[in-house]
């Protein structure tokens, strides 16, 4: 083992006396030298909480047979930064982070690391640390925050920027933009809407990095306790496997990044961040790859500052694995096409209530008509109005899972549009006549 440089030959007794001043005992200096990276602060709200995950993470390495060792890594909090001259200090950081994490891991010659980030810099800076470690690695993150609750809605950090402007222009008053600054940000994590950190927490777990629920488990369940050790134990499966990072962190890898990227609709900044982690692999990832990506990508999630779900909505509909089951697999790597069997092809049973398609006076001419199931209530008038028979859509519905309400989409053009009616009598269409309809179709 790498350790062995400095815990095993009789050379090494300075080194020895060393660890004896820092408790150790003989047992555990037999045992593998586990680095476990703790970016933990009381500066950044995403921070606040690891020194809890790490505390389980030595918990979960003990228990497998390793001797778990802490040391930091900084971290700085973009939101705090941003708006005087410490925003120029950020982006930078990410490289303080990774060359001072692989320094540590060299000069003491740790058999593996469980990195422990979570915010915005700090996750790439790590990432980038382990490509060139090339060591046993596995990450566990902070976890995001639960969203804020006003006026009944939920919030998140960028309505806190939205609540400043309108209070600026008069529409709320200085009592109200108070309750929100009291409000918006109710615990520690990584803010909790798709920003930078929860973009890469994701994106790690999507490489193969850290372990199911790394991304979406909120900081404030015990649940994200239960991970940190359930990644101090597998590390130790890791470095008996003999399983490094740039094995896990392939070219197809990455391509599953950047599809989950548009899948999830990501910061932009993963751009900055992953073809820097890529390059560290030896990998060349860039805007073209990503524009070939995100051109056959449908966008599946509308968190938070795009929407109004959040982390924590996407953590209880499944998390990462269940956007990453919306999409096909070709070999290891994600397809960017959606399958039949998908379902947001399936066909609903109950159809949300909208006012019926403009152009439904307008009857189908013979040609349409003739296809077409008739209404099972007034049964002479065609059940689908001219303007959907004429475009031969199909209609399917977003998975609720992942949206707060069921949203109907065209296949024909995937943008929304209103249910199919009957143009006579507005009767809704039934499960068994819209499939017959669209059996021609599949």
């Amino acid at each position: 083992m790498r350790s062995d440089a400095v815990r095993t030959p009789v050379k090494c007794a300075p080194q020895r006396s060393l660890m004896h001043a820092l408790g150790m005992t003989d047992e555990e200096m037999k045992k593998p030298l586990i680095g476990i990276v703790s970016s933990y602060n009381e500066i950044v709200p995403g921070h606040m909480n690891i020194d809890k995950i790490v505390e389980a993470v030595k918990i979960g390495v003990a228990m497998a047979g390793g001797n778990p060792i802490v040391f930091p890594a900084i971290a700085v909090c973009d939101g705090i930064a941003m708006g005087h001259k410490g925003m120029k200090y950020s982006l930078v950081t990410r490289d303080l982070i990774a060359d001072s994490t692989e320094s540590m891991a060299i000069a003491h010659a740790f058999d593996a690391l469980v990195m422990v980030p979570n915010c915005d810099k700090n996750v790439p800076g790590l990432l980038m640390a382990a490509a060139r470690l090339n060591i046993p690695t596995i990450f566990v993150s902070g976890g995001p925050m639960l969203a804020g609750r006003f006026a009944g809605q939920k919030t998140s950090l960028s309505s806190m920027f939205e609540a400043v402007g309108s209070y600026n222009s008069g529409k709320i008053t200085l009592d109200e933009l108070n309750e929100y600054e009291n409000k918006v940000c109710p615990s520690c994590g990584s803010c909790s809407g798709m920003y930078t950190a929860n973009s890469m927490n994701c994106l790690t777990e999507v490489l193969g990095m850290g372990l199911r629920g790394n991304g979406t488990i909120p900081a404030v369940y015990s649940e994200r306790i239960q991970l940190g050790k359930r990644a101090g134990m597998k590390i130790m499966e890791l470095l008996e496997k003999d399983i490094k990072p740039r094995d896990i962190m392939t070219e197809d890898a990455f391509r599953n990044a950047l599809t989950m990227d548009m899948a999830l609709g990501c910061s932009t900044n993963s751009m900055l961040h992953l073809p820097a982690i890529a390059h560290e692999c030896g990998i060349d990832l860039n805007l073209d790859i990503a524009n070939e990506i995100s051109a056959k990508t449908p966008n599946l999630c509308h968190l938070a500052p795009a929407g109004r779900t959040y982390m924590e909505d996407l953590n209880e509909a499944g998390g990462i694995y269940a956007v990453m089951n919306e999409m096909p697999r070709t070999s290891r790597a994600l397809s960017t096409r959606i399958p039949r069997s998908s379902v947001l092809w399936r066909i609903p049973t109950a159809p949300p209530a909208v006012s019926r398609c403009s152009a439904a006076t307008s009857p189908p001419t013979a040609a349409s008509s003739s296809a077409l199931p008739f209404c099972p209530k007034c049964s002479s008038t065609p059940a689908l109005p001219r303007c959907l028979t004429a475009r031969r859509t199909r209609w399917r519905r977003s998975t609720t899972a992942l949206s707060p309400r069921a949203t109907w989409w065209s296949s024909a053009t995937r943008v929304p549009r209103e249910v199919p009616a009957c143009a006579k009598c507005s009767t809704p269409p039934r499960r068994s006549w819209v499939a017959d309809w669209a059996a021609p179709l599949r």
